[in-house]
């Protein structure tokens, strides 16, 4: 396994804080890592997007939605070998439960951590989230990478052949990541200007209209 993909929340500092100490811990241990904020579309586009005066993308957000999730799920099913949800929370964060069952479905190793004991359910999860994993929730971070290489000798002992089947679906989402994977991949690692943005985002949305209509 060498290309993880770290998921979890990022809507405040101490969240964006824990999934970089995953990616920390993850990166030292010799893993590559896959963080949709550092290393994704967000970090481009969204900025941008999101500023509301900003008159020359008012209707293109579901656009450039469409657009993260076709790269996310393209770095799920093609690019990353192995999946961490970090649960931390009152709740899972939704889209990275929704991550973890993309990945689950293309039968790559899941690894579940958490050490919140917050949950709805008096400290028990959802079965349908700790069912994604074949490993019991991970509580300390160190550990994440242990639990990596296990949980992924346990798929490859059920999966043998290590063939991976996903429906026209998904592979219309692989596809159209992939372009646009190719497209940010080469963009500089500094911030890039407003203008490089635009032009960016003029871009992806070139490649998304390039998809059939929806009915």
């Amino acid at each position: 396994m060498k290309r993880v993909y770290s998921s979890g929340p990022l809507f405040c500092p101490e969240e964006i804080a824990g999934m970089a100490s995953i990616a920390e811990v993850l990166e030292k241990a010799g893993f590559d890592t896959f963080l949709p904020h550092r290393d994704g579309l967000e970090r481009f586009v969204m900025p941008l997007v999101n500023t509301p005066v900003n008159n020359n993308f008012l209707g293109v957000r579901d656009i450039i939605n469409k657009a993260i999730f076709a790269l996310d799920v393209f770095q799920i099913v093609h690019l990353c070998d192995g999946f961490v949800l970090n649960m931390n929370g009152r709740v899972p964060d939704e889209g990275a439960v929704a991550e973890a069952g993309i990945a689950f479905a293309a039968g790559k190793p899941v690894v579940l951590y958490k050490n919140d004991s917050r949950s709805v359910f008096k400290g028990i999860d959802n079965s349908m989230i700790t069912g994604l994993s074949v490993l019991k929730p991970v509580s300390h971070i160190r550990k994440l990478p242990q639990a990596l290489i296990k949980a992924e000798h346990m798929m490859e002992s059920m999966n043998p052949s290590g063939m991976q089947c996903v429906s026209a679906n998904v592979e219309r989402a692989v596809r159209t990541g992939e372009k646009i994977w190719n497209v940010i991949r080469v963009l500089p690692l500094r911030n890039i200007h407003k203008k490089e943005t635009q032009d960016l985002v003029k871009k992806i949305l070139d490649i998304c209209d390039q998809l059939p209509d929806e009915d």
